[in-house]
């Protein structure tokens, strides 16, 4: 189908009521202008950038969605291809957008930019008066501007206030959760989405510090993790801190809790032949795409053993890579943060 094209002002008039009260909601970047995003340079290599626009299977004129823009760079190659087709970029990252921007604005109407969270799609396209698209690429990976840039509080490797929002417009910040979640729930996090196996003694660690006065920055909650993680253990293999700020990164954006939503309403909208591909970063992440798109390939949802199947449901995808794509070895040696990315494609029947 073919989008209509409304302007930035029309595209943000026309937004529905109900996105107004969510802190995420869509909002339109203005394209065609370079953009600076306070004198520093957004650094990202795009990881398996080749292996993501064959797995798109990319038509000339086909309506494209980058969930995860970034700085634009699978943006980028996606509309290049474009002749009369468009893509749709959409970041929740503020300076993610700002790049993006400038990276795409050569390409003029070919490619629109969008900030608002990828778990919003639908919204995203119900407003630009889009029905269908033929593709959508997400990358759930944090970006290296995000590492590299020490006051947002990515990185273990830098003293900077404890933040890590992937959105500064959101309110729940690594500073909340350390000094105001329980010792129970501190635990639970740093288990579930880190697979820490020191959780229970970097949750004491924690509470027991806060209790004398607030861990305000990166830097104090490195040095009590590192201390709560016996010496033999920290010896050789990933920093002891690595596990720890991963788990309190995916906590305060809820990067877990929204990826099968929006894969299953970025789904709904694919035209038949359609592609959806899914960068993934470690295995919570793969575990949650590896199942979500084999249960669009079944279909059926009735309890096993039973002789025939009652709910009627069909298979909606056909998964095209039975296991993930990995990163070549020329990736790898020039992009080593590619290491753990897994590539996983499905096509819309």
């Amino acid at each position: 189908m073919t989008p209509s094209k409304p302007s930035v002002c029309n595209a943000m008039t026309e937004r529905e009521p109900n996105l107004e009260n969510k802190p995420d909601a869509p909002d339109l970047s203005v394209n065609g202008t370079p953009v600076d995003i306070g004198g520093q340079i957004f650094a990202h290599r795009s990881v398996m950038l080749y292996p993501c626009m064959d797995a798109l299977a990319i038509k000339p004129d086909g309506i494209y969605v980058d969930g995860t823009a970034g700085g634009g760079g699978h943006s980028y190659e996606i509309a290049k291809r474009l002749t009369t087709g468009q893509l749709i970029a959409i970041d929740r990252d503020e300076a993610a957008i700002k790049a993006a921007s400038a990276k795409l604005s050569p390409l003029g109407e070919r490619a629109r930019v969008v900030r608002s969270n990828f778990r919003h799609v639908a919204d995203v396209l119900d407003m630009l008066g889009i029905d269908r698209i033929d593709g959508i690429l997400l990358d759930l990976g944090v970006s290296s501007y995000q590492l590299d840039t020490p006051e947002r509080g990515f990185s273990y490797m830098a003293d900077a206030p404890l933040d890590i929002r992937m959105d500064a417009r959101a309110e729940k910040t690594a500073y909340d959760v350390v000094n105001t979640y329980s010792e129970f729930d501190l635990r639970r996090i740093l288990f579930d989405y880190g697979e820490e196996k020191f959780a229970p003694r970097i949750a004491a660690r924690i509470v027991q510090a806060r209790a004398d006065k607030p861990i305000e920055t990166t830097g104090e909650l490195t040095s009590l993790i590192k201390a709560a993680i016996p010496a033999a253990a920290r010896d050789g293999g990933h920093h002891p801190a690595k596990r720890s700020f991963q788990a309190i990164r995916i906590e305060v954006n809820s990067e877990l809790d929204v990826i099968r939503p929006a894969l299953e309403s970025a789904m709904k909208r694919l035209n038949k032949g359609g592609r959806m591909a899914v960068i993934t970063f470690h295995s919570l992440e793969d575990r949650i795409v590896k199942q979500t798109f084999a249960d669009m390939a079944s279909g059926c949802t009735c309890p096993r053993g039973l002789p025939v199947c009652v709910c009627g449901k069909t298979p909606s995808v056909k998964v095209i890579s039975r296991k993930p794509i990995l990163p070549d070895a020329e990736e790898l040696e020039v992009n080593p943060r590619s290491r753990s990315a897994k590539l996983r494609v499905a096509e819309k029947l």
